[in-house]
């Protein structure tokens, strides 16, 4: 499985890793099937939602 980066949009990311959706939902995102999220990145997506990068990919980690 591929390693889940900040960089990777959002849409990249689902389909990537699935069991992320929740850990997504968890921290504030709960607009992953919009439009704008496709083709946000996830650190774009968490300066939207105000959302510390780094504790997310924190917890994105620990499923990977």
């Amino acid at each position: 499985m591929a390693k889940i980066t900040k960089d990777m949009t959002i849409g990249e990311i689902i389909v990537t890793n699935p069991d992320v959706v929740p850990v997504l939902l968890d921290a504030g995102m709960h607009c992953l099937g919009c439009p704008a999220s496709q083709g946000e990145s996830l650190e774009e997506a968490a300066m939207v939602h105000g959302i510390d990068i780094d504790e997310l990919m924190t917890a994105i980690d620990k499923l990977q």
